[in-house]
Order: C-alpha cells, then structure tokens, then sequence
C-alpha cells in the first residue's frame, strides 16, 4: 500500500492570489485560506477558531487561480503538503508550511 501526501480544505480566500512570472516562463500563483471550527468551550459557549493556510499554484493552475479567485471567495481545494525552511534578512532561519495546489473549485454564489 502506498502513503500519500494528500489534504482537502474548504474555506475562504484571505487575499487575491499574488502571482509571480519567472524569466522561463513559468508562473506562480501564492495565496492565502482561511477556515473555521466551531465548538463549545467548557463554559457551554460556542467558540470559533481559524487556521490560516498557505497555499501555491504553479503553471497553468496559476493561471486559472489568478482569474478565479478573489479575497473572500468560498472555495474547495485539494493539494499536498511541504515544508521549506530559508533564512531571512536578518539571518534568521524560518519555517514555512505550504499547500501544494493540485485541484480547486469554487462555489457559486460566494463572493466574487
């Protein structure tokens, strides 16, 4: 059996994707997803928390997404994981998670 890297979400687009054109012609689409869980505290109120997902296309798909994705648009996506680390201006090491895009739709109605 096989292990895959695989992860859905639905939620909202935080921002407008940012795109990227590389020299060779390549383009990168990098944006961000919002989603919600709700639940009951020990208190019996109902607390919401969010998760902010960042998320890049590359290629085609960043075509499609910088077209159809605006901030706030409700949408479904499927990708998978990495992880990279680089070391900033001050020369300290940073962690970024990301997601990988592989597939989205958006639902009709949502902001636009």
């Amino acid at each position: 059996m096989t292990t895959r890297n695989r992860v859905q979400l639905v939620g909202n687009l935080g921002m407008n994707p940012e795109i990227v054109s590389f020299e060779s012609g390549k383009k990168l689409a990098k944006f961000t997803v919002a989603t919600n869980e709700s639940f009951s505290n020990g208190n019996g109120k109902t607390k919401t928390e969010t998760q902010w997902h960042n998320v890049v296309a590359w290629g085609k798909l960043a075509d499609v997404a910088e077209k159809e994705l605006q901030k706030g648009k409700e949408v479904a996506l499927e990708g998978r994981l990495t992880y990279r680390q680089y070391e900033d201006k001050n020369k300290q090491t940073r962690h970024v998670t990301e997601i990988v895009l592989s597939n989205f739709i958006t639902y009709p109605g949502s902001k636009s």
